[in-house]
Order: structure tokens, then sequence, then C-alpha cells
């Protein structure tokens, strides 16, 4: 038997059954790392990138030490947004589906408190949410944390940087001291190992390897002087002609005046940051992952849940503060067996910052010129799909197949024009090919989904 294989490990059969019908035969190497100590009790530190399995690492510890039939709060994951919480709580419920009765709620803001409030008065086993909304419960009476015995920080370094170190430390004294606690990081930073050593105990610190490297993911280097940097990232732009670029800046501001003159030179962008309203950010997200918009200028912080595959290329406007976070923000192209291109742009006063960048390359010898000029009189690449908005969502009952049922029906557009679907609560996006957008528009305008017409229209900057 594989030490890798999940049945080398003592967990439940219902649960190692679900595995294998969810194809989940090896584990990653954070998971191999930790789960052992997680489902033995042990606190545990995990140090690894979006995208290397630690969802599954503590959720599979949260269900194997579950008792469903004592119907109260078990275990609380604390999340730095709504988007990460989200996709946590599907994922354990996707792993816990083989044991009856397990209930899992997220706790967010940016959503209706009471509704949350009235869940909570019907018990739960698993809560997911955001420091910010956990408080608000506790603070008001609706959530209790008596019964915990397994806290989980995920993203731990990003809700620190978001400014939740109080907020954190308020819920976590309203936990039973006798529990397990599994803090997981992308980076490590001295808030960190101060959090961890005032809420853990003895814990093993586990760190997954980079999954990328060299070979898959190729780095450029460009010293540019500073009034002409938004003309080098252009420059990049044109020679690279990437489908989908994220363009990591260092701070809000930067993230959308980079977007904004972008746009202005006729480029497909749009900015993330947190000074975004949720729908906004939830709409600019849905875009980017659907391929109806190439390029994503962020703040690490908004980027943080970021988990969109078939990222070409990731640009830094500026050499990022930590070697770490510079390859946590590389790491984002180059995934599931695809290259990826990685191109950082600094001036003489981050030089320092550069030499401090680990790799096989030495980045200040290797730097190279920018390209021609001239690739600034041609057009940049737009995007081929456009994005519908439908105003109905889960809470009209809309599934995923309804809008490609209502798209594809009789007279209608062909399957293969149809991008991805999202459903939120009250809306849902769609993403269509650009030369059948009209014929799509008219035929959810003119149609029905779940026997009610539903106002459709394309998403605009």
């Amino acid at each position: 038997m594989s030490q890798t294989a999940f049945s080398s490990l003592s967990l439940h059969p219902e649960l190692l059954e679900n595995l294998k019908s969810l194809n989940y035969q090896e584990m990653t190497p954070i998971q191999a790392l930790s789960l052992p100590d997680i489902l033995a009790g042990k606190d545990v530190i995990g140090q690894g990138k979006t995208g290397s399995g630690k969802t599954a690492a503590f959720g599979l510890g949260i269900l194997n030490s579950l008792e469903v039939k004592r119907f109260r709060i078990q275990a609380l994951v604390m999340c730095p947004t709504r988007e990460l919480a989200d996709q946590v709580a599907k994922e354990i419920r996707s792993l816990g589906r083989a044991i009856h009765n397990i209930k899992v709620l997220t706790l967010c803001g940016g959503m209706p408190f009471g509704p949350q409030a009235g869940s909570l008065e019907h018990g739960a086993h698993i809560i997911i949410g955001t420091p910010g909304r956990i408080d608000d419960h506790l603070r008001r009476g609706t959530l209790a944390l008596d019964h915990v015995h397994t806290l989980v920080l995920d993203e731990a370094d990003r809700m620190l940087e978001m400014g939740f170190q109080d907020t954190i430390d308020a819920i976590i004294e309203k936990t039973p001291r006798q529990r397990q606690t599994l803090l997981f990081s992308a980076t490590f930073p001295k808030q960190i190992k101060r959090i961890a050593n005032a809420i853990m105990v003895d814990p093993v610190l586990v760190k997954a390897p980079a999954l990328h490297d060299n070979s898959v993911i190729t780095q450029h280097f460009y010293t540019i002087t500073e009034p002409y940097r938004l003309t080098a990232l252009r420059l990049i732009l044109q020679h690279f002609r990437p489908e989908s670029a994220v363009v990591f800046c260092n701070t809000k501001r930067e993230t959308q005046d980079v977007a904004d003159a972008l746009m202005q030179n006729g480029f497909s962008a749009l900015a993330l940051h947190g000074d975004l309203e949720q729908r906004d950010r939830d709409k600019t997200l849905v875009r980017f992952a659907n391929k109806s918009v190439s390029i994503l200028v962020a703040t690490d912080v908004a980027a943080r849940g970021l988990d969109i595959d078939g990222i070409d290329m990731v640009i830094n406007y500026h050499i990022a503060h930590d070697p770490e976070v510079h390859l946590h923000r590389i790491g984002r192209t180059g995934r599931a067996g695809s290259k990826g291109i990685a191109c950082s742009l600094y001036a003489e006063s981050e030089a320092h910052r550069v030499a401090l960048l680990d790799g096989d390359i030495d980045p200040i010898n290797d730097t190279e010129e920018l390209p021609p000029v001239s690739l600034l009189d041609q057009s940049p690449v737009q995007p081929v799909m456009s994005t519908i908005l439908i105003d109905g969502g889960k809470k009209q009952k809309i599934r995923p197949g309804d809008v490609l049922g209502a798209l594809t029906g009789e007279k209608g557009i062909a399957g293969n024009q149809v991008g991805k679907i999202h459903i939120f609560d009250n809306w849902a996006y769609v993403a269509v090919n650009n030369d059948a957008i009209r014929p799509a528009l008219r035929k959810l305008s003119a149609g029905k989904l779940k026997g009610r017409t539903f106002r459709a229209r394309q998403v605009r900057n």
C-alpha cells in the first residue's frame, strides 16, 4: 500500500469509500505530511499555497472526529473571505456526503443576518465563516462555541493582513481551551508565529513543497525607469499576448489606476481589491474565470482566494515585499500540467528585493530588454467571450442546466458557444461566445427559466 494513498490512513470506512467515488486516490504533499498528525488530534501548522489540497486535509480531520448524533457545533473554520468560505463549505460537504445528516453552515458578511440566525437556531455541526460575521453572531448571542473541539484558521496570514487579529482573538476566547487547533497559511510572517504560540499546544509544522518549478514557469525580469512602468507593462502584454493574465500591484490605489489605464489603452482589464463591494467582486472574478475579461489587476490580499486554472501569465507590476509572496504570485500560472510565464518589472530602488528572490536564475544578471516600442501600434488581445447577467439565481431555483437548456433549446445557440455558468443567490452569470451574444440575449429574454421570464443583459465595463 502506498504511503500517500488515502487508504493508508485511519479514516472511517464511509469517508474512504466516498474518497474513492470522488477519485481521490493519492494524497497531495501537504495532505500526506499533515493528515496523520491531524487524525491523531495534534495541533498542526500547515504552510501551502492555494491549490495545495489543504482544505481536504483539515476537512477530513473534522469529519473523522465528528459525532453526528450530537447535534451541536463541533468545528469552526475561519476564512478571510466569503468566496473562500463558500469554497471550503462546498468541499467539506462533498467529502462528507456519505455520512448522513451532517449540517454545515456558512456565516459570512455581505449576507442577511436574520436567515443565518434562523439556521443557527436549528443547529449545526460545522461552522465556516469570516471573522467579522462570526463575531457578530457571538456578540448577539445567536452563536455558541462551547462544544467546539476543532478550530481551523484558513489562510491565517491573509486574515491578519486584513486586520482581523483582535476579532480572531475575541472568537478564540469563546472556544474551549481543550481543543485541536489547525492553522493554514501560504506565508509565515512573524505575526503568524506569535498567534500560533498564543493559541496552539506543541504544534507540528508541515510545509508543502512548491508545486511549480522552472520547467513549468518561465520567469522574465525587466528593469525599468519609473515614468515608463505602465508603458513597460503594455509592451509585455503586447509581446506575449496572453488570453488571461494577472497583474499584481502592491496597493489598492495602484491596482485601480493600472486597470483604468489599461482599459483606456484598449485592453480588456478589471481591478480586484479590498474596496470593491461584494457583488462587484463576485462579478469581476466571474468575468475573469469565464474568459470574458483578459487581465485581472489585483492586490495580493484580494487575490489570495483566487483559484482559477488556465492563467497564462503573471506580471509583477512591482516586486513583492516578501520572497514567499513572489513565489505565491507566480504559482498562480503553470497549473494543472500547463506551462506558465511570470514577468517582473523593477526599478533600481527595488533591486535589493529582486536579489532576495530564490530561483535557478540570477534575476539581475539575466534581466532582459523590453520588447520593441513598435508593439504599441498593435491592437490588444480581446476576449472571445462575453458575460450575460440574469436577474434570477438559487433562490429562484435556477440551476446551471436550466440556463444551458434555455440558451440551446429550439432555435437557440450551439452548446459549444456557451461557457462557464455561475449561479448566486439572486442572480446568475453565463459566458457566451461574442458572435452568439445577440441571439443568446434574445433567447433568454423571449424564453422562460423555471416557467418565468427573467431580465437578461450583457455585462459591460
